[in-house]
């Protein structure tokens, strides 16, 4: 899938500057920037709705415990 955005001239030589510095392309550098963007939003809200859990049920396991549980 192909994606355009709009960027300024001093946005775009940014980019294009930090993906020389790295040796990759602007491309990756964008993908990257998009994922790793949209997987620290995600565990943020998984946290919170871990917090959120965790306070209705606050019990607790120690490790033995959660290998135990888990059959590790």
């Amino acid at each position: 899938m192909s994606i355009s955005i709009r960027l300024s001239d001093k946005e775009s030589e940014l980019i294009r500057k930090y993906a020389e510095l790295n040796g990759t392309t602007v491309s990756e550098v964008m993908r990257q920037a998009i994922l790793s963007r949209i997987e620290d939003e995600f565990d943020i809200f998984l946290y919170e709705e871990a917090y959120k859990e965790h306070q209705t049920n606050p019990k607790t396991f120690t490790l033995e415990e959660a290998k135990k549980i888990l059959d590790l």
